[in-house]
């Protein structure tokens, strides 16, 4: 929905050290994208854009982070995907942040999955809305996760918010990682590095530290929401390398 933005270093950086540790003349690329799995029988989304009429803010010098120059509202850039709202059967939503959740009401026939945590604080309710119970236990080094369908997991991951969770599709020998904002780009990724943005710290730390392990064991394509890496990954079913 919004792409040529840019974020800084300290902005992406420095969540354990601090902002002044890092340099803010040091930027990496920014957007806003989410991502939809059509499994053959289901229709799943991954997150939904901000609410529609959102412009964003304008662009300015010395700002931590720009999301970029509007391309599309969330419903018109799902619509040029060729589906329509109601052959959606899941969202899945890594986190409450209005970039993740702003359109979840276009979508009249689908399950909202969520942690419990995040729903609370979004006082979320109705029939559609599920509160994931990691009932599936560990997921490889991951320990409370949640099976959605063949090869996909809703997976607990903590700390960006309190109920902050990951989706990880396995298709073709692939992980396929949707983070959320684990990390805000892929430099913070490789730098291990946490962005200044989180509501537990702590937990911030030990899912980060989850992902790295994660990865360098199992093929993974990680796949980001504010950065380009995550739809050029994506084209290029680019395996993460730290």
């Amino acid at each position: 929905m919004f792409d040529h933005g840019f974020m800084s270093q300290p902005f992406a950086f420095g969540g354990e050290e601090g902002k002044e540790s890092f340099d803010e003349q040091i930027i990496y690329r920014s957007s806003l994208q989410n991502f939809l799995i059509d499994t053959g029988s289901e229709v799943i989304l991954v997150d939904t854009g901000m609410p529609d009429g959102y412009a964003g803010a304008p662009k300015k010098n010395g700002v931590p982070l720009w999301m970029g120059e509007k391309l599309a509202e969330y419903i018109d850039a799902f619509a040029a995907t060729g589906y329509k709202p109601e052959q959606v059967t899941k969202i899945l939503v890594t986190h409450k942040h209005p970039d993740h959740t702003g359109a979840l009401n276009h979508f009249p026939n689908a399950k909202v999955f969520i942690s419990p945590e995040d729903a609370d604080a979004m006082k979320l309710e109705g029939d559609n809305i599920v509160r994931v119970a990691y009932k599936d236990g560990a997921y490889h080094n991951f320990p409370a996760a949640e099976k959605i369908a063949d090869g996909i997991w809703f997976v607990a991951a903590k700390g960006h918010t309190n109920g902050n969770s990951i989706i990880i599709a396995e298709d073709e020998g692939l992980f396929y990682m949707f983070h959320g904002d684990v990390t805000y780009c892929d430099a913070a990724l490789k730098a291990n590095k946490l962005s200044i943005v989180f509501e537990d710290i702590a937990a911030a730390r030990v899912t980060l530290d989850n992902v790295r392990e994660f990865i360098k064991n199992n093929p993974t394509v990680y796949l980001s929401t504010h950065c380009p890496e995550g739809y050029e990954n994506l084209e290029m079913k680019r395996v993460m390398k730290l």
